[in-house]
């Protein structure tokens, strides 16, 4: 095979994994709600059936409306031997929010809720008092508490408002980073747990609240690289091995309490964020793009043609010494990444960073092999100026490259 021809051939493997590659991170970027897909088809499966006879309401994410929200509640047996619980609507609308590490995010806004006029009086709160609790809430220093911003009467109940800060602890996923997706919760108690209390979300203080709608987040906000995409409200079941001290507790701790009809539906407002990638990648991948286009013109330099070893001044310390150079610039920027998310697994950019490494070690294997003539013999590292290296150079980045981000997607 003549040289021409092997380059024409490396070029066109290479461009070919480019081109799968582009289409592995099209189908990252593109975000599939399979939560919504599958409350839609739970909604259209029960639409002409008791409640009783639809056995996916009880596992669907999505409160679109007030007759998924009582279906849910009637599916999930929430209700203590004593009698029904009590409702509270309760609506929320942030205003900010911000990451503040890997595992802490900040927010603010309003939150309200209903207070009917048939609730107990022991229910109904007095000026100043707060009706619900945010359970994953952390110490920030300069959150502020809950502030009462507005009490109304109307003709069924009164209607109570805050200002909260709050900055949340939440588990969040960033294996696949920079094509990653959040979602960020705020999970609700009622305040009052001796009481049968249920917060259940006030879908009609807003303008939609169907699958895949955004609402109850500032227009304007401020996200930085993130971009809301949806909203949602939903139920997690929660069991607990305790009364918290209570001996009138709502949910009446027993040893059965992990049996599924002991199980207490908590409130959650979640908002799904996803990643604008673009800037992670003129931060963390153009680096390593430089870096492996550096270590293929140094490895274009090996030769052992006379006039071409002058020319180019190729030795093989002098090729460690830019490898080295190479490794620590890869390095710094491995690292910065790496800080980002501190105490988290390695996330799906890293690994392109790790195979550089493998990268840099082998180049420079190569170029030490080469210049003490491996052994003198005919190889494919001393074949023809090193050109199997060479033209493998590309198809092997690339293809690598597809490999690490194929085993991410599938």
């Amino acid at each position: 095979m003549s040289t021409k021809t092997a380059w024409l051939i490396s070029t066109l493997v290479t461009f070919m994994f480019i081109g799968i590659l582009s289409g592995l991170w099209y189908k990252f970027t593109a975000y599939e709600n399979h939560e919504s897909t599958k409350d839609k088809d739970c909604h259209e499966q029960c639409a002409n059936l008791s409640i009783a006879d639809c056995d996916c309401i009880e596992q669907s994410s999505q409160l679109i409306n007030k007759t998924v929200v009582a279906q849910y509640l009637a599916k999930a047996k929430v209700e203590d031997s004593t009698g029904a619980l009590l409702e509270i609507p309760t609506g929320l609308f942030v205003q900010s929010l911000k990451f503040s590490n890997s595992s802490e995010v900040s927010l603010s806004g309003y939150i309200w809720q209903h207070y009917n006029y048939t609730l107990p009086n022991a229910v109904k709160l007095n000026k100043g008092e707060i009706g619900f609790i945010f359970p994953e809430q952390v110490n920030a220093g300069n959150d502020i508490s809950p502030k009462e911003v507005h009490r109304e009467s109307t003709a069924t109940g009164e209607i109570i408002g805050w200002y909260f800060e709050v900055t949340l602890r939440q588990p969040f996923d960033y294996s696949k980073y920079p094509f990653d997706h959040k979602t960020v919760w705020l999970r609700m108690w009622p305040k009052d747990f001796t009481q049968k209390i249920v917060l259940t979300p006030d879908l009609e203080a807003y303008k939609s609240t169907d699958f895949e709608d955004k609402f109850g987040m500032e227009n304007s906000i401020v996200l930085g690289s993130w971009k809301h995409i949806n909203t949602f409200f939903n139920y997690k079941m929660a069991t607990y091995d305790t009364n918290f001290g209570r001996s009138q507790y709502a949910l009446n701790v027993r040893n059965d309490i992990l049996k599924p009809n002991k199980q207490f539906p908590e409130l959650h407002m979640n908002f799904v964020l996803k990643r604008n990638y673009e800037n992670a990648f003129v931060i963390y991948l153009l680096p390593i793009l430089l870096i492996a286009s550096l270590l293929f013109g140094a490895m274009l330099t090996i030769s052992n043609e006379k006039n071409t070893k002058d020319a180019l001044g190729f030795n093989a310390f002098g090729f460690i010494g830019a490898a080295s150079g190479l490794f620590f610039v890869l390095m710094l920027a491995h690292i910065q990444l790496r800080q980002e998310f501190a105490g988290t697994n390695i996330v799906y950019l890293e690994y392109f960073y790790i195979f550089m490494y493998t990268l840099l070690v082998l180049a420079t294997a190569n170029a030490y092999l080469f210049s003490i003539g491996f052994s003198k013999g005919k190889n494919f590292i001393m074949s023809r100026n090193n050109l199997i290296p060479k033209t493998l150079y590309w198809p092997f980045f690339t293809g690598s490259l597809v490999l690490i981000t194929w085993y991410f997607v599938f």
